[in-house]
């Protein structure tokens, strides 16, 4: 918790908007001093109608760029002080750069399994040196997360891809799966790092520094089984109990989290549907050019008009192969992230509630006196400044969160705008030349 309690060191905080690659400091978007209305929640997101048929991401009314009016009342607390960190008036001081490639496969006689080369360079004093080089495999990138969510409860992690890939759509170590999870574990590596709080944590800087022995013997330094068990089991019996009065703010926000998976989850299921049909048709479309090819060696009225037409359709097939590119690598990627973020709101949600709850059961148990009171009191107290802090904590990374992600959505939708302009730019451009060439084919 100590984490979450002091306020972040100054440095920048935008995160970039889309892309796989490069990832730049996200930026978070000051609260202010009104709580928003419920009655606004439904215009902060996406304005998707429920038929799956008509996708429609932005509207005049209703959009992703409409986010601000819900800002929780900024309590009096000192430990408020994490939420008037203003991050995006500082300079830009990014001094955390880390990249992650070259994938590695590996064969034992127990397992098969990739590994990732992650080269860190920075300028920080606490780095014994100004760059290193590590390989890391799947289950220590999960690891790491792990250790994320038990120092920081209450703040936002940066979801991870997942382990498999659903209902076996490509095989587990093929190169574009590969590939993909490459890009993937890097924007999560880089999104920790520009996190004001987190590109701090202790486990992140051995993450990226030690060895794979070193990294082994510090997993083994964390919680045992037993330990890990007993608070397993306890987190289950809070999240039974439920809170009896969660504050309105946090009414509001996990309404908006609700709303928001649904239609980040419907994007991203059209999406994929739209990207699985210009596959078809691409594949389709790249069978007619050698067809009118052949054809033309056959007829020779018509082999000028026939090749004609197989340029065009293969200048048309280069187009669409274009913007199927720039479909898998903009938007469908971006679109998933945040269907992983919204599974990951929901558990920062559930864990807050669970502190919460850890004080109402206390305060109960002081009301009907069915313990020592004075040592009741001294822990309530603990917990009192415990929920403050996670509270605080929350609220200052959503609205950085709120920031980073509709930045994002934005550009992934503008960028894939732009790709389609490019397509039927070319495509009319080619469409008067094949029906040229069809009109001549039905004279002769």
């Amino acid at each position: 918790m100590e984490g979450e309690c002091r306020a972040p060191q100054a440095r920048s905080s935008g995160l970039p908007a889309g892309g796989a690659g490069v990832e730049s400091p996200g930026g978070d978007a000051p609260l202010s001093g009104s709580s928003g209305s419920s009655a606004l929640l439904q215009a902060e997101v996406l304005d998707l109608d429920e038929d799956e048929d008509d996708l429609e991401v932005f509207s005049k009314d209703a959009s992703l760029m409409d986010m601000n009016s819900f800002s929780p009342m900024m309590p009096t607390s000192p430990l408020s002080m994490i939420n008037q960190v203003k991050f995006e008036d500082e300079p830009d001081l990014k001094d955390l750069f880390i990249t992650v490639d070259e994938p590695e496969s590996h064969v034992t006689t127990i397992e098969t399994f990739i590994t990732y080369r992650i080269i860190t360079k920075t300028s920080r004093g606490e780095f014994d040196s100004s760059e290193f080089e590590v390989r890391r495999r799947y289950q220590d990138f999960l690891w790491l997360k792990e250790r994320l969510e038990d120092a920081h409860p209450t703040l936002i992690i940066p979801p991870l891809p997942e382990k498999f890939i659903v209902k076996g759509m490509v095989e587990r170590f093929n190169d574009d799966f590969i590939e993909t999870r490459r890009k993937a574990l890097h924007k999560f590596l880089n999104r920790i790092a520009d996190h004001p709080t987190l590109t701090f944590n202790e486990d992140f800087k051995v993450f990226l520094t030690a060895q794979a022995w070193e990294l082994s013997s510090h997993k083994k330094q964390g919680p045992g089984l037993l330990s890990r068990m007993g608070q397993t089991v306890r987190a289950v019996a809070l999240s039974m109990r439920g809170v009896k009065s969660r504050p309105e703010e946090f009414m509001e926000m996990n309404n908006f989290i609700e709303t928001f998976s649904q239609k980040i989850n419907l994007i991203d299921k059209i999406s994929q549907r739209i990207y699985k049909e210009e596959r078809e048709y691409f594949d389709e479309m790249k069978e007619y050019g050698p067809i009118h090819i052949l054809w033309s060696a056959s007829e020779e009225d018509l082999a000028d008009t026939l090749k004609g037409v197989a340029s065009c359709i293969d200048k048309c097939c280069k187009a669409t192969e274009k913007r199927m590119s720039g479909l898998s690598e903009a938007l469908l990627p971006v679109v998933h992230e945040y269907v992983l973020y919204s599974e990951m709101l929901m558990g920062v949600m559930k864990r807050r509630d669970q502190i919460q709850a850890e004080l109402d059961s206390k305060v109960e148990a002081l009301t009907s006196k069915k313990a020592d009171t004075d040592l009741l009191t001294e822990e309530i107290g603990k917990l009192e400044d415990k929920v403050e802090c996670a509270n605080n904590a929350l609220k200052a990374d959503w609205e950085r969160w709120k920031q980073n992600m509709q930045n994002d959505i934005k550009s992934a939708f503008t960028d894939m705008a732009e790709e389609n302009i490019h397509y039927y730019e070319q495509t009319i451009y080619y469409g008067p030349i094949y029906s040229s060439c069809k009109e001549k084919e039905e004279m002769i």
